[in-house]
């Protein structure tokens, strides 16, 4: 199973956001800013470990799913 262009362009941006979270981070002079970016970077980790989950959910049930057909066909 391929890789969906959709699912790369948003685990891309994710990419990015978590970026810009970690510079945000790494920049900030006040403690809200510090949380907003190792926040933002969390979610972007956290939203592309889904994503990960998600495309080995997908190909794992298309080989159970293959499997089944060749044990029902003989």
């Amino acid at each position: 199973m391929d890789i969906e262009p959709s699912d790369l362009i948003v685990g891309l941006m994710m990419l990015l956001f978590g970026i810009v979270g970690l510079i945000l981070a790494a920049g900030a002079v006040d403690d809200e800013m510090y949380v907003f970016g190792l926040s933002l970077f969390a979610f972007a980790c956290l939203f592309i470990v889904g994503q990960l989950r998600h495309h080995f959910d997908r190909r794992d049930a298309a080989r159970v799913a293959a499997r089944a057909e060749v044990d029902r066909h003989g």
